[in-house]
């Protein structure tokens, strides 16, 4: 007899089967809209969002949980609103407690079950993508149509993702088996055999500040939708995007019946260092970091006890050998390192141009020539600040305004950064993007990250050097992503083979509207897990398989 499926799994099959197409197609899908327009969302989406995130602000974010000792307000807008909200302050003991009484009903409602409702948790969500948006956006300082983008519709996308992959591991096997043996003369031997799905344990997912939903949401919903109950510890200046998540899948698993300590949001007081006494507790048994790589570095050699996931620090670097589209190049890098004010973890730093120059359809360019010209890209989508801070949004901590007083030490300023007033936020803090010249022996300097709106162009021997410089760099140093312009087919294939070798994603000949820091979810793999920016991809069937274990029985037919 085929069991019943799950109503909430019924509901969403079609989006699962189509996400489970999608990771082995590879091609372009998306199962939310990415744009914030009124005639995909309608006239009152965006009104209503608004107001759902304004009604937050000075209030206590609206979460009954166990364990509650106080409340906690840590968030400091880059966009200098006064945000006051006020969230629960939860005791580690009770919510490890409650999360782990929880654990089994999950597990025993099988994969079916938990993906039909982590699915309609991701159709909550996107019910209130608009009020997410402007929670990503004011704790981050991305501005508004990347924060719909990244923290809402391609952020959904990645925890679909996860989910799709998740599914696909725990159905690879059937779920019971009839095995007969023959046994000589006499009867065969027959067993009734199970095969039981069974999570880990308990899943933390540390967050981040600047992508607070897209680098979560992966490891969320796959360590949820596994059977795993989840402690979600936001960073401290943005806790409000996790708050909401959490709000909506607690709202989604009690009206499904069950337990909603499944999901329990951890905010931290001032200096408690709350994520290094959750993960290191023998009940967490998954941890999803990203941030530093010094912290990324202390969880993998302290949380013992727990499969570990990192994504941390690494030097993106551009090779630039030769071009046919001298303009295009110049305005795709030049947004580039504009977007966000390059305070994502995929923008290009370290830039790698001959000393004697390029050949372009321009003619040959020198190497001041080229920097120039990306220079020159920056300035001219920087220059109006009405329409530049749509792309450089706001500087998102102090750490990053230090960098860049100290950047303008360490070489010749090809481009010098920028206050830029925010026409609509007079408190932002808003700087342009900056751009310094090095040589190729000050690996001193571009061999660390130097995360925010700093670029490095730097002369090198030659591109055969350049490629010496790229495998160095990234082998010891890691990085999230890479880029070449050639003209010469040889030297992509030759940065291809280094790519390969230092486990770098790479990309080629990008003067269109494709860049080098985006990545499309489905398609794309964010991060390889083969070089010291991160030990694993989101998302691959590695990234979802360790989360769970298959126990089985058996009985006689």
């Amino acid at each position: 007899m085929t069991e019943t499926p799950h109503p909430l799994y019924a509901a969403h099959a079609e989006t699962l089967t189509r996400a489970l197409h999608a990771i082995t197609e590879r091609g372009y899908w998306s199962a939310y809209p990415e744009s914030p327009s009124p005639r995909v969302y309608g006239e009152t989406a965006a009104a209503e969002g608004e107001a759902a995130f304004q009604a937050y602000l000075g209030n206590r974010f609206p979460l009954d949980q166990p364990g509650e000792r106080d409340e906690v307000a840590t968030e400091v807008s880059p966009f200098g609103v006064d945000l006051g909200v006020r969230y629960p302050h939860s005791d580690p003991d009770a919510m490890l407690v409650a999360a782990t009484a929880a654990l089994p009903a999950w597990r025993d409602a099988g994969p079916q079950a938990r993906a039909g409702v982590c699915l309609e948790i991701l159709a909550r969500l996107h019910k209130h993508v608009f009020e997410l948006a402007n929670a990503v956006q004011f704790t981050s300082g991305q501005a508004f149509v990347m924060a719909f983008q990244a923290g809402g519709a391609h952020a959904l996308d990645r925890a679909l993702e996860a989910i799709a992959y998740a599914y696909a591991e725990m159905t690879r096997h059937p779920a019971t088996a009839d095995w007969e043996k023959a046994a000589g003369k006499g009867d065969p031997l027959r067993m009734t055999k199970t095969y039981h799905v069974v999570p880990r344990g308990v899943g933390l997912v540390i967050g981040c500040n600047t992508f607070p939903t897209w680098n979560s949401y992966p490891g969320l919903f796959a360590s949820l939708v596994t059977g795993n109950p989840v402690v979600v510890k936001p960073h401290p200046r943005a806790v409000l995007p996790l708050a909401v998540t959490v709000r909506y899948a607690r709202e989604v698993l009690a009206e499904a019946g069950f337990d909603p300590n499944l999901v329990l949001l951890a905010a931290e007081a001032p200096g408690e260092g709350l994520a290094s006494t959750l993960a290191t507790r023998p009940e967490v048994k998954i941890v999803d970091f990203t941030g530093s790589t010094e912290y990324g570095d202390w969880l993998e050699a302290n949380a013992r006890q727990a499969a570990v996931y990192t994504e941390k620090a690494g030097l993106n670097t551009v090779v630039i050998d030769s071009t046919d589209d001298f303009a295009g190049m110049c305005r795709n890098l030049g947004f580039t390192l504009t977007l966000y004010s390059g305070q994502m973890c995929t923008t290009s730093q370290n830039i790698l141009i001959p000393a004697g120059g390029i050949d372009t359809d321009q003619g040959h360019k020198s190497f001041d020539e080229v920097a120039s010209g990306i220079a020159a890209a920056v300035g001219k989508l920087t220059g109006d600040p009405a329409r530049g801070v749509e792309l450089t949004g706001a500087i998102v901590n102090d750490g990053v305004l230090e960098r860049l007083a100290e950047s303008a030490k360490l070489g010749e300023v090809v481009l010098e950064s920028r206050t830029v007033e925010h026409p609509k936020f007079p408190d932002a803090v808003v700087r342009t993007p900056t751009i310094v010249k090095l040589t190729a022996d000050a690996a001193a300097t571009y061999g660390r990250e130097w995360f925010g709106p700093i670029s490095f162009v730097i002369a090198t021997g030659s591109t055969e050097h350049s490629l010496q410089i790229l495998q160095d760099t990234v082998g010891t140093g890691g990085a999230l992503t890479a880029g070449v312009y050639s003209t010469d087919e040889h030297v992509l294939d030759a940065t291809e083979k280094v790519a390969m070798d230092v486990g770098v994603h790479l990309s080629c000949n990008l003067t269109g509207g494709v860049f080098v820091n985006q990545s499309a979810a489905f398609s794309d793999f964010h991060a390889s897990g083969a070089n010291p920016a991160a030990n694993a991809a989101l998302t691959d069937g590695a990234y979802v398989a360790n989360r769970f274990r298959i126990v089985q029985s058996r009985r006689p037919a």
